[in-house]
């Protein structure tokens, strides 16, 4: 590759980028058609945002998704941080290659096998599916992504900040709170995000464990995709889109922030 002339990489990179993304901006466009056909350009409006704000179904769709990602996330990040610091820094112990191997096998495994699996779950526990399920259900995923990304920053860490800490009288639990913890602060802070966006984005997992009254927007999108693309799914989508694009800026300030304390 590096023998290429300059024009056929950068050629390259721009196809590369203009498959992943030019539907994207395609969709974001037609957001603002003002006709019904979405193949057909009809001038730019705003009215599909404006009716979006006036579909129930969707704004209650988008509530329960945005509620089920800010709650999975946060149990994600802390049950992720938690599995990661017991891989980083407690060594060698009875079990860690069963634990470590649970931690990746959600990864790895495809979503309709661990949607089935914990539906089983929660039938064999009784569990009345809902909105508790899915968020149980997108934290056990969005943990295991949490935890890959903690182990790996706190494996970067230099140890002798902590023993230096012990050494001037603090003690584990306040050099981790103190050094540790700040200093992993932009790993914890990707991984939540992570897991917002996935749980944000997610349809195999909820479509199992879901129930009356619990119906994401994704979900919702695609019941009404089946029957027609409507100009009001273009508008959800692009405020999706907007939506995460804020949260990942907002994650990399923090983090910058972070890394210049």
């Amino acid at each position: 590759m590096s023998g290429r002339p300059l024009y056929f990489r950068a050629g390259a990179l721009i196809f590369g980028f203009a498959f992943l993304y030019a539907p994207i901006l395609l969709l974001v466009i037609y957001s603002f058609n003002a006709s019904r056909l979405v193949s057909v350009w009809g001038g730019f409006s705003t009215r599909w945002y404006q009716a979006l704000w006036q579909n129930e179904a969707l704004m209650d769709a988008a509530s329960v998704s945005l509620r089920a990602a800010l709650a999975s996330g946060v149990i994600a990040a802390f049950l992720g941080t938690c599995a990661g610091l017991a891989l980083a820094r407690f060594g060698r112990f009875r079990g860690r290659a069963v634990f470590s191997s649970m931690i990746f096998a959600p990864i790895i495994a495809p979503e309709v096998i661990m949607g089935l699996s914990l539906l089983l779950a929660f039938v064999a526990l009784d569990a009345p599916r809902g909105f508790w399920t899915i968020v149980c259900a997108h934290a056990t995923a969005g943990m295991c992504f949490v935890a890959v990304i903690v182990r790996a920053k706190l494996e970067s860490l230099d140890g002798c900040l902590e023993e230096a800490a012990m050494d001037l009288g603090a003690g584990p639990a306040a050099a981790f709170a103190r050094i540790t913890l700040p200093l992993a602060a932009p790993a914890v802070i990707a991984g939540f995000l992570l897991a917002f966006t996935l749980s944000l984005d997610d349809f195999v997992l909820a479509s199992f464990v879901s129930g009356p009254g619990s119906t994401t927007l994704p979900m919702r999108i695609y019941s009404q995709v089946r029957l027609g693309v409507t100009p009001e799914i273009n508008a959800a989508s692009s405020l999706m889109i907007g939506f995460v694009a804020v949260s990942l800026a907002a994650g990399a300030l923090a983090a910058r922030l972070f890394r210049t304390r």
